[in-house]
């Protein structure tokens, strides 16, 4: 390889492909951290619903069906978009 072509495999953009690869990439770190926040929020959802449960507070159900969807979502979303033939759509979070 001579200097020139080094010069311009640097300077050149990389394909579109590859553009799009990374942003996908990105997207599925993205999702990856969002959906660990989402299931420890969703544990303590649950966590504080049962507390107020055997406190007596009748509100504590919801907070247990709160909790639920929100540590699930990631597959609930998934699931969803697998049953309406969208399986090209689901970004597989990635550490």
């Amino acid at each position: 390889m001579t200097n020139h072509s080094i010069f311009l495999s640097a300077v050149l953009p990389q394909p579109v492909f590859g553009q799009i690869q990374q942003l996908k990439d990105g997207f599925g770190l993205a999702l990856a951290v969002l959906f660990m926040f989402g299931f420890f929020w969703g544990v303590i959802k649950i966590w504080s619903g049962a507390n107020a449960i055997s406190k007596g507070d009748p509100d504590g159900k919801a907070g247990i069906v709160a909790g639920i969807i929100i540590a699930a979502a990631a597959t609930i979303m998934a699931a969803l978009f697998t049953i309406f033939g969208l399986q090209d759509a689901v970004i597989t979070p990635r550490f």
